[in-house]
Protein backbone atom coordinates (compact mmCIF):
# COMPACT_ATOMS: atom_id res chain seq x y z
CA UNK A 1 0.00 0.00 0.00
CA UNK A 2 1.24 3.50 -0.78
CA UNK A 3 -0.02 6.75 0.70
CA UNK A 4 -2.36 8.62 -1.65
CA UNK A 5 -0.69 11.86 -2.79
CA UNK A 6 -4.10 13.56 -2.50
CA UNK A 7 -4.35 12.86 1.22
CA UNK A 8 -4.26 15.87 3.53
CA UNK A 9 -1.08 17.04 5.23
CA UNK A 10 -1.75 15.50 8.65
CA UNK A 11 -2.65 12.15 7.08
CA UNK A 12 0.58 12.09 5.06
CA UNK A 13 2.57 13.20 8.10
CA UNK A 14 1.38 10.10 9.93
CA UNK A 15 1.29 7.49 7.17
CA UNK A 16 3.67 8.38 4.29
CA UNK A 17 6.73 6.12 4.27
CA UNK A 18 5.31 3.97 7.07
CA UNK A 19 2.61 1.96 5.33
CA UNK A 20 2.26 -1.50 6.95
CA UNK A 21 3.75 -4.41 4.99
CA UNK A 22 1.10 -7.14 4.71
CA UNK A 23 3.15 -9.57 2.63
CA UNK A 24 3.60 -13.12 3.86
CA UNK A 25 6.32 -13.24 6.47
CA UNK A 26 6.10 -9.49 7.18
CA UNK A 27 4.96 -8.22 10.57
CA UNK A 28 2.61 -5.40 9.53
CA UNK A 29 4.38 -2.76 11.66
CA UNK A 30 2.32 0.42 12.01
CA UNK A 31 5.52 2.27 12.97
CA UNK A 32 8.57 1.65 10.80
CA UNK A 33 11.21 -0.39 12.70
CA UNK A 34 14.58 1.04 13.65
CA UNK A 35 16.99 -0.80 11.36
CA UNK A 36 20.31 -0.63 13.21
CA UNK A 37 22.23 -2.99 10.96
CA UNK A 38 25.13 -1.27 9.23
CA UNK A 39 25.28 -3.85 6.45
CA UNK A 40 22.81 -6.10 4.63
CA UNK A 41 23.32 -9.68 3.46
CA UNK A 42 22.43 -10.88 -0.03
CA UNK A 43 21.97 -14.31 -1.57
CA UNK A 44 23.42 -13.29 -4.93
CA UNK A 45 26.53 -11.18 -5.43
CA UNK A 46 24.81 -8.97 -8.02
CA UNK A 47 21.44 -8.61 -6.25
CA UNK A 48 21.39 -6.60 -2.99
CA UNK A 49 18.45 -7.63 -0.81
CA UNK A 50 15.71 -5.04 -1.26
CA UNK A 51 18.30 -2.68 -2.75
CA UNK A 52 20.13 -2.37 0.59
CA UNK A 53 23.90 -2.81 0.80
CA UNK A 54 25.33 -0.57 3.49
CA UNK A 55 23.56 1.86 5.84
CA UNK A 56 25.53 4.90 4.67
CA UNK A 57 24.20 4.30 1.15
CA UNK A 58 20.63 3.43 2.13
CA UNK A 59 18.84 2.36 5.30
CA UNK A 60 15.18 1.31 5.59
CA UNK A 61 14.41 3.68 8.49
CA UNK A 62 16.05 6.64 6.79
CA UNK A 63 14.32 5.75 3.54
CA UNK A 64 10.96 5.92 5.34
CA UNK A 65 11.85 9.39 6.62
CA UNK A 66 13.02 10.60 3.21
CA UNK A 67 9.78 9.32 1.66
CA UNK A 68 7.71 11.13 4.28
CA UNK A 69 9.62 14.40 3.91
CA UNK A 70 9.22 14.31 0.12
CA UNK A 71 5.50 13.67 0.47
CA UNK A 72 5.00 16.63 2.81
CA UNK A 73 7.01 19.05 0.67
CA UNK A 74 5.36 17.86 -2.57
CA UNK A 75 8.79 16.77 -3.80
CA UNK A 76 9.80 13.85 -5.96
CA UNK A 77 12.87 13.11 -3.84
CA UNK A 78 13.96 13.58 -0.24
CA UNK A 79 17.36 13.21 1.41
CA UNK A 80 18.10 13.21 5.16
CA UNK A 81 21.37 14.41 6.70
CA UNK A 82 23.01 14.65 10.10
CA UNK A 83 22.24 18.39 10.39
CA UNK A 84 20.91 21.31 8.42
CA UNK A 85 24.45 22.50 7.75
CA UNK A 86 25.42 19.04 6.49
CA UNK A 87 22.48 19.23 4.09
CA UNK A 88 23.52 22.70 2.92
CA UNK A 89 27.16 21.69 2.53
CA UNK A 90 26.20 18.72 0.38
CA UNK A 91 24.06 20.91 -1.88
CA UNK A 92 26.97 23.30 -2.39
CA UNK A 93 29.47 20.51 -3.03
CA UNK A 94 27.13 18.86 -5.50
CA UNK A 95 26.08 21.82 -7.62
CA UNK A 96 28.96 24.31 -7.60
CA UNK A 97 32.55 24.34 -8.80
CA UNK A 98 35.46 26.64 -8.05
CA UNK A 99 34.83 30.12 -9.41
CA UNK A 100 31.03 29.90 -9.30
CA UNK A 101 29.01 32.67 -7.71
CA UNK A 102 26.05 32.71 -5.28
CA UNK A 103 23.50 35.47 -4.76
CA UNK A 104 22.29 35.15 -1.16
CA UNK A 105 19.89 36.92 1.16
CA UNK A 106 21.81 39.27 3.47
CA UNK A 107 19.75 38.07 6.44
CA UNK A 108 20.65 34.39 6.79
CA UNK A 109 21.29 32.01 9.66
CA UNK A 110 24.80 32.70 10.96
CA UNK A 111 25.92 29.12 10.32
CA UNK A 112 24.97 29.38 6.65
CA UNK A 113 26.98 32.58 6.31
CA UNK A 114 29.90 30.86 8.01
CA UNK A 115 29.72 28.13 5.38
CA UNK A 116 29.69 30.66 2.57
CA UNK A 117 32.30 33.04 3.97
CA UNK A 118 34.77 30.73 5.70
CA UNK A 119 34.41 27.08 4.77
CA UNK A 120 33.65 27.25 1.06
CA UNK A 121 35.83 30.30 0.61
CA UNK A 122 38.65 27.77 0.22
CA UNK A 123 36.91 26.51 -2.93
CA UNK A 124 36.76 30.08 -4.24
CA UNK A 125 32.99 30.45 -4.45
CA UNK A 126 31.94 34.07 -4.78
CA UNK A 127 28.98 35.34 -2.71
CA UNK A 128 26.98 38.56 -3.04
CA UNK A 129 24.58 39.39 -0.19
CA UNK A 130 21.49 41.39 -1.11
CA UNK A 131 18.19 42.49 0.36
CA UNK A 132 16.10 39.71 -1.15
CA UNK A 133 12.86 41.32 -0.01
CA UNK A 134 13.28 43.26 -3.28
CA UNK A 135 13.54 40.77 -6.18
CA UNK A 136 15.17 43.42 -8.38
CA UNK A 137 18.14 43.48 -5.97
CA UNK A 138 18.59 39.75 -6.59
CA UNK A 139 18.62 40.27 -10.35
CA UNK A 140 21.07 43.18 -10.12
CA UNK A 141 23.58 40.98 -8.27
CA UNK A 142 23.62 38.23 -10.91
CA UNK A 143 26.90 37.89 -12.79
CA UNK A 144 28.04 35.59 -15.62
CA UNK A 145 29.52 33.33 -12.89
CA UNK A 146 26.31 33.09 -10.85
CA UNK A 147 24.95 29.55 -10.53
CA UNK A 148 22.83 29.65 -7.38
CA UNK A 149 20.37 31.95 -5.60
CA UNK A 150 19.95 31.19 -1.89
CA UNK A 151 17.21 32.62 0.32
CA UNK A 152 15.57 32.03 3.70
CA UNK A 153 11.99 33.13 4.06
CA UNK A 154 11.11 34.13 6.69
CA UNK A 155 14.71 35.06 7.34
CA UNK A 156 16.70 34.52 10.52
CA UNK A 157 16.47 36.49 12.80
CA UNK A 158 14.71 39.49 11.23
CA UNK A 159 11.73 37.56 9.82
CA UNK A 160 11.97 39.22 6.40
CA UNK A 161 9.89 37.70 3.62
CA UNK A 162 11.16 37.01 0.10
CA UNK A 163 8.78 36.61 -2.82
CA UNK A 164 9.66 33.03 -3.77
CA UNK A 165 7.65 33.02 -6.99
CA UNK A 166 9.16 36.29 -8.27
CA UNK A 167 12.71 35.22 -7.39
CA UNK A 168 12.14 31.82 -9.00
CA UNK A 169 11.10 33.53 -12.24
CA UNK A 170 14.24 35.70 -12.16
CA UNK A 171 16.44 32.71 -11.35
CA UNK A 172 15.06 30.59 -14.16
CA UNK A 173 15.26 33.45 -16.66
CA UNK A 174 19.00 33.46 -15.98
CA UNK A 175 19.23 29.63 -15.85
CA UNK A 176 20.06 29.63 -12.14
CA UNK A 177 19.15 27.22 -9.34
CA UNK A 178 16.96 28.63 -6.55
CA UNK A 179 17.50 27.17 -3.07
CA UNK A 180 15.01 28.06 -0.32
CA UNK A 181 15.59 27.38 3.37
CA UNK A 182 12.10 26.51 4.64
CA UNK A 183 13.07 25.78 8.25
CA UNK A 184 11.06 28.56 9.91
CA UNK A 185 7.67 27.65 8.44
CA UNK A 186 8.12 23.94 7.64
CA UNK A 187 6.18 22.29 4.81
CA UNK A 188 3.02 22.64 6.89
CA UNK A 189 2.85 26.40 6.31
CA UNK A 190 4.92 26.86 3.13
CA UNK A 191 5.84 24.80 0.07
CA UNK A 192 8.57 26.58 -1.92
CA UNK A 193 8.72 23.92 -4.66
CA UNK A 194 5.10 24.73 -5.53
CA UNK A 195 6.17 28.37 -5.97
CA UNK A 196 9.04 27.58 -8.36
CA UNK A 197 12.00 26.83 -6.09
CA UNK A 198 14.36 24.12 -7.32
CA UNK A 199 15.68 22.90 -3.98
CA UNK A 200 14.34 23.16 -0.44
CA UNK A 201 16.59 22.72 2.60
CA UNK A 202 15.62 22.27 6.24
CA UNK A 203 17.21 22.02 9.59
CA UNK A 204 14.90 19.19 10.63
CA UNK A 205 16.26 19.71 14.15
CA UNK A 206 13.69 22.50 14.40
CA UNK A 207 9.94 22.16 13.71
CA UNK A 208 10.13 18.89 11.77
CA UNK A 209 11.69 17.01 14.71
CA UNK A 210 9.94 19.38 17.07
CA UNK A 211 11.16 18.19 20.46
CA UNK A 212 14.75 19.51 20.73
CA UNK A 213 16.11 15.98 20.98
CA UNK A 214 17.35 15.06 17.51
CA UNK A 215 19.74 16.81 15.12
CA UNK A 216 19.01 16.57 11.41
CA UNK A 217 18.78 18.20 8.00
CA UNK A 218 16.89 17.59 4.79
CA UNK A 219 17.04 18.36 1.07
CA UNK A 220 13.94 18.12 -1.13
CA UNK A 221 14.04 18.28 -4.94
CA UNK A 222 11.97 17.49 -8.01
CA UNK A 223 14.69 17.51 -10.66
CA UNK A 224 16.23 14.02 -11.06
CA UNK A 225 19.58 15.47 -12.17
CA UNK A 226 19.92 17.58 -9.00
CA UNK A 227 18.78 14.62 -6.93
CA UNK A 228 21.35 12.25 -8.43
CA UNK A 229 24.18 14.71 -7.85
CA UNK A 230 23.19 15.42 -4.23
CA UNK A 231 22.41 11.79 -3.46
CA UNK A 232 25.81 10.74 -4.84
CA UNK A 233 27.56 13.10 -2.44
CA UNK A 234 25.24 12.18 0.41
CA UNK A 235 26.69 8.68 0.08
CA UNK A 236 30.24 9.71 -0.87
CA UNK A 237 30.66 12.26 1.93
CA UNK A 238 28.62 10.21 4.40
CA UNK A 239 26.81 12.83 6.50
CA UNK A 240 23.68 10.65 6.59
CA UNK A 241 21.08 10.64 9.35
CA UNK A 242 21.49 7.50 11.53
CA UNK A 243 18.59 5.05 11.94
CA UNK A 244 17.65 6.03 15.50
CA UNK A 245 17.71 9.74 14.65
CA UNK A 246 15.59 8.96 11.59
CA UNK A 247 13.08 7.19 13.83
CA UNK A 248 12.91 10.14 16.26
CA UNK A 249 12.35 12.54 13.36
CA UNK A 250 9.63 10.31 11.93
CA UNK A 251 8.00 10.28 15.34
CA UNK A 252 8.16 14.06 15.64
CA UNK A 253 6.68 14.70 12.21
CA UNK A 254 3.44 12.92 13.08
CA UNK A 255 2.33 15.82 15.27
CA UNK A 256 3.74 18.59 13.05
CA UNK A 257 0.34 19.89 11.97
CA UNK A 258 -1.13 20.20 15.46
CA UNK A 259 2.11 21.57 16.90
CA UNK A 260 2.44 24.29 14.28
CA UNK A 261 -1.11 25.47 14.85
CA UNK A 262 -0.45 25.90 18.57
CA UNK A 263 2.97 27.48 18.00
CA UNK A 264 1.36 30.04 15.73
CA UNK A 265 -1.57 30.73 18.05
CA UNK A 266 0.77 31.39 20.98
CA UNK A 267 3.22 33.42 18.88
CA UNK A 268 0.48 35.78 17.71
CA UNK A 269 -0.66 36.42 21.29
CA UNK A 270 2.91 37.00 22.45
CA UNK A 271 3.51 39.36 19.51
CA UNK A 272 0.40 41.40 20.32
CA UNK A 273 1.40 41.60 23.99
CA UNK A 274 4.92 42.77 23.22
CA UNK A 275 3.75 45.23 20.57
CA UNK A 276 1.75 47.06 23.23
CA UNK A 277 4.43 47.05 25.93
CA UNK A 278 6.09 50.42 26.68
CA UNK A 279 9.55 48.85 27.08
CA UNK A 280 9.49 47.26 23.61
CA UNK A 281 10.74 49.34 20.70
CA UNK A 282 9.33 47.11 17.92
CA UNK A 283 8.07 43.60 17.25
CA UNK A 284 8.84 41.65 14.07
CA UNK A 285 6.35 38.91 13.26
CA UNK A 286 4.81 38.24 9.81
CA UNK A 287 1.42 37.66 11.44
CA UNK A 288 1.20 41.29 12.57
CA UNK A 289 -0.30 43.86 10.23
CA UNK A 290 2.63 46.10 11.18
CA UNK A 291 5.03 43.70 9.44
CA UNK A 292 6.05 45.33 6.12
CA UNK A 293 5.43 42.12 4.17
CA UNK A 294 2.34 40.90 6.00
CA UNK A 295 0.32 40.85 2.75
CA UNK A 296 2.97 38.75 0.94
CA UNK A 297 3.18 36.36 3.89
CA UNK A 298 -0.58 35.75 3.68
CA UNK A 299 -0.39 34.99 -0.06
CA UNK A 300 2.79 32.92 -0.09
CA UNK A 301 2.19 30.77 3.00
CA UNK A 302 -0.76 29.38 4.90
CA UNK A 303 0.55 30.52 8.27
CA UNK A 304 3.08 32.73 10.03
CA UNK A 305 4.96 30.26 12.21
CA UNK A 306 6.09 30.36 15.81
CA UNK A 307 9.20 32.57 15.66
CA UNK A 308 9.23 36.30 16.32
CA UNK A 309 11.85 38.90 17.14
CA UNK A 310 11.56 42.09 19.12
CA UNK A 311 13.80 44.97 20.04
CA UNK A 312 13.95 46.21 23.60
CA UNK A 313 14.36 49.86 24.46
CA UNK A 314 17.65 50.38 26.28
CA UNK A 315 21.09 48.82 26.10
CA UNK A 316 22.75 45.44 25.83
CA UNK A 317 22.84 45.28 29.64
CA UNK A 318 19.07 45.82 29.73
CA UNK A 319 18.60 42.94 27.28
CA UNK A 320 20.85 40.67 29.37
CA UNK A 321 18.97 41.59 32.56
CA UNK A 322 15.61 40.84 30.94
CA UNK A 323 16.76 37.46 29.63
CA UNK A 324 18.18 36.49 33.03
CA UNK A 325 14.82 37.09 34.74
CA UNK A 326 12.82 34.66 32.60
CA UNK A 327 11.63 31.37 34.08
CA UNK A 328 9.43 29.59 31.51
CA UNK A 329 11.40 30.74 28.45
CA UNK A 330 14.72 28.91 28.27
CA UNK A 331 17.70 31.07 27.28
CA UNK A 332 18.99 28.82 24.53
CA UNK A 333 19.87 28.68 20.86
CA UNK A 334 17.77 26.76 18.32
CA UNK A 335 14.03 26.96 17.74
CA UNK A 336 11.00 24.91 16.78
CA UNK A 337 10.78 22.71 19.87
CA UNK A 338 7.64 22.35 21.97
CA UNK A 339 9.27 24.43 24.71
CA UNK A 340 9.69 28.20 24.41
CA UNK A 341 13.25 29.33 23.72
CA UNK A 342 14.65 32.85 23.70
CA UNK A 343 18.05 34.19 22.67
CA UNK A 344 20.14 37.24 21.86
CA UNK A 345 21.31 36.79 18.22
CA UNK A 346 24.18 39.30 18.45
CA UNK A 347 25.91 37.22 21.13
CA UNK A 348 24.52 33.78 20.34
CA UNK A 349 23.24 32.47 16.97
CA UNK A 350 24.77 35.29 14.91
CA UNK A 351 27.93 35.97 16.89
CA UNK A 352 30.00 34.64 13.95
CA UNK A 353 28.62 37.47 11.77
CA UNK A 354 30.85 40.56 11.86
CA UNK A 355 29.43 43.40 13.99
CA UNK A 356 29.46 45.86 11.11
CA UNK A 357 27.38 43.41 9.06
CA UNK A 358 24.97 42.85 11.97
CA UNK A 359 24.56 46.59 12.42
CA UNK A 360 23.97 47.10 8.71
CA UNK A 361 21.14 44.57 8.47
CA UNK A 362 19.51 45.40 11.80
CA UNK A 363 20.73 42.76 14.28
CA UNK A 364 21.19 45.15 17.18
CA UNK A 365 22.43 44.36 20.68
CA UNK A 366 18.86 44.58 22.00
CA UNK A 367 17.26 42.42 19.30
CA UNK A 368 15.81 39.29 20.89
CA UNK A 369 14.57 36.21 19.00
CA UNK A 370 11.82 34.08 20.46
CA UNK A 371 10.75 30.57 19.49
CA UNK A 372 7.30 30.47 21.08
CA UNK A 373 6.44 27.00 22.35
CA UNK A 374 3.15 25.29 23.00
CA UNK A 375 2.90 25.90 26.75
CA UNK A 376 -0.12 27.58 28.35
CA UNK A 377 -0.20 31.07 26.86
CA UNK A 378 -1.05 32.66 30.21
CA UNK A 379 2.18 31.34 31.68
CA UNK A 380 4.19 32.66 28.74
CA UNK A 381 2.68 36.15 28.98
CA UNK A 382 3.10 36.22 32.77
CA UNK A 383 6.77 35.26 32.41
CA UNK A 384 7.44 38.01 29.89
CA UNK A 385 5.55 40.51 32.05
CA UNK A 386 7.54 39.86 35.21
CA UNK A 387 10.85 39.91 33.35
CA UNK A 388 10.06 43.17 31.57
CA UNK A 389 8.99 44.78 34.83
Amino acid sequence: MSTNKNYGFATKAIHAGEEPDYREGASGDVVVPIHLSTTFARKDVTDPTGGYEYTRSLNPTRKALETKLASLENAAYGLAFTSGLAAESTVLLSLLKSGDHIVAFEDLYGGTKRLFNNVFKKLEYGVSYVDATDPTEVEKAITPATKLVWIETPSNPLLKISDIKAIAEISHKHHLILVVDNTFLSPYFQKPLNLGADIVVHSSTKYIGGHSDVLGGAVLVNDPVYYEKIQYNQNAVGAVLPPFDSYLTLRGIKTLAVRLEQHQKNALEVAHYLENHPKVKKVIYPGLESHPQHALAKVQATGFGGVLSFELKGTLEDAKAFLKKLNVFALAESLGGVESLIELPSLMTHSSVAKEVRDKIGITDTLIRVSVGIEDIHDLIADLKQALE
